[in-house]
């Protein structure tokens, strides 16, 4: 956590943020839409934004203990929690279902933004997933905190009113609520609470990319899937316990064994994705700005310590039907498993060591969302072209397009080529180069793949334009 400064360096930090706030840059032209409809009637542009590392680290955490207590929720007051804090911040949050557990309760999820409502072009979507095994409550915990803490804190933080503003935010406390709801406090290991209620591993319920993954969908899975379907999520974390690293695919390999499964310390070789190097970035970004997990200390003496506190999946163990490996081989989502706590349902009393240990490493992890390269495709006549599909040259698993044109994708500094792909326009390339400070922008234009239509339009525009001259000429001699 961040210290008290002295009341000098509270003025300097008064003086920096003037000089930043004078120099802020957001969206220009940007137009606000509904997700449900409407057109886009202006081509989006976009302004540089804000350089990151120019704003103050987020401000300590300062609990208001009337609305959230270092406690464990259940169902219904975590339910009455989202519910209150929507009421009391209608302009910071929105709140809705995604769908039922198996017993009926709600998939809640919070959307904390300035543009909770509404899609604001240009402003990519990110998500955290908490509580997918029902007895590793402690994420689930934390993004009730971190939902406050950004509530409480939009006025105050420089830092949380940039992410805010520029980002929306979208925080599903439980995935399982009914596993959680057969957990006991205080059971550090064991299996009780971790499936869903019909005895299913929530994360061994998705489709995979190495292997045919047979297991029967569930409610819980299915609304997730139907979810990030509908929403281009650019960057997202699950929060899980029994471990303290941070996890990235692949979670699989084509020569995993069961055994991984049931052992951890089985071994087993790296599975890595063509965007190794990304995935790496963001594992070390929250761990190094967690409290304890960039050490790589082990839990316990028989279970392996991770380097910098980062591991590839499948080489710490493989699965199959894993979430991150879902959302990025299906949807191009950079995932990221955070375990975070060695104990999976650990005592009350430690949950605000764990919000201590965590905050920082929750924030800035979402603030990733913003490197690399972000943009528009557009047909000739200005208009966003949906689902077009783009590849990172050298980079396999590729990603989509909004209805409104928009993408994002996350990338080091460097120099890349995208190929941009959409059905009736031909395919084009488009060099571009990556710096630290800032996204950059890139809007690509696609031409008609059909010559004969492009002529007709033109031919079309002539004769308009012929008729228009005549209407002229014949107005005038009637002047």
């Amino acid at each position: 956590m961040i210290l008290r400064k002295s009341i000098a360096g509270q003025l300097l930090q008064l003086f920096a943020l003037i000089i930043i706030h004078a120099s802020c840059h957001t969206l220009a032209s940007a137009k606000t839409v509904n997700p449900g409809g409407g057109e886009l009637q202006q081509q989006p542009q976009l302004e540089q934004q804000q350089p990151i590392q120019g704003l103050p680290e987020p401000r300590a955490y300062m609990p208001d203990s009337q609305n959230l207590d270092f406690v464990y929720h259940d169902h219904e007051e975590l339910t009455r929690f989202l519910r209150a804090t929507s009421a009391r911040y209608p302009n910071l949050t929105a709140l809705y279902s995604i769908g039922k557990s198996i017993q009926g309760r709600d998939l809640w999820v919070m959307v904390v933004s300035s543009s909770p409502y509404e899609h604001m072009i240009g402003k990519p979507d990110v998500k955290y997933v908490g509580n997918i095994h029902g007895n590793e409550p402690v994420g689930r915990e934390m993004l009730l905190h971190l939902i406050q803490y950004f509530v409480t804190s939009y006025s105050s933080d420089q830092y949380v009113k940039w992410l805010l503003d520029n980002t929306r935010i979208h925080i599903l406390p439980t995935m399982n609520p009914d596993g959680y709801a057969v957990s006991k406090e205080g059971t550090c290991d064991g299996g009780q609470g971790r499936y869903n209620a019909r005895g299913f591993d929530l994360n061994r319920n998705f489709p995979d990319y190495f292997k045919q993954n047979n297991k029967r969908g569930q409610p819980e899975t299915d609304a997730v899937k139907d979810w990030i379907s509908k929403i281009q999520f650019v960057l997202s974390g699950s929060l899980h316990g029994g471990a303290l690293v941070a996890s990235y695919p692949y979670d699989n390999t084509p020569n995993s064994s069961p055994l991984g499964a049931v052992f951890q310390t089985y071994s087993a070789a790296p599975s890595l994705t063509p965007d190794d190097d990304v995935l790496k970035h963001l594992s070390l970004v929250y761990a190094r700005n967690h409290a304890k997990m960039s050490r790589g200390v082990a839990c316990k003496s028989a279970t392996p310590a991770f380097e910098n506190g980062i591991t590839n999946g499948a080489a710490w163990y493989p699965l199959t039907g894993g979430m991150q490996d879902y959302n990025y081989v299906w949807y191009g989502c950079m995932e990221i498993t955070l375990e975070i706590s060695c104990c999976k349902f650990p005592p009350a009393y430690e949950l605000k060591k764990y919000w201590e240990d965590n905050q920082l490493s929750l924030i800035k992890f979402l603030a990733e969302a913003h490197r690399g390269v972000q943009g528009f495709v557009f047909d000739p006549a200005g208009m966003p072209i949906e689902r077009a599909s783009i590849k990172i040259k050298g980079r396999d698993v590729g990603f989509q397009t909004t209805k409104y044109g928009e993408f994002w994708r996350i990338l080091l500094p460097g120099y890349y080529k995208a190929e941009v792909f959409a059905e009736g326009f031909a395919p084009r390339e488009v060099e571009f180069v990556i710096v630290e400070q800032h996204p950059t922008l890139l809007n690509v234009t696609l031409q008609s793949s059909k010559p004969y239509l492009v002529a007709s339009s033109v031919a079309s525009s002539v004769t308009t334009a012929k008729t228009r001259r005549v209407n002229d000429k014949l107005q005038l001699a009637a002047d």
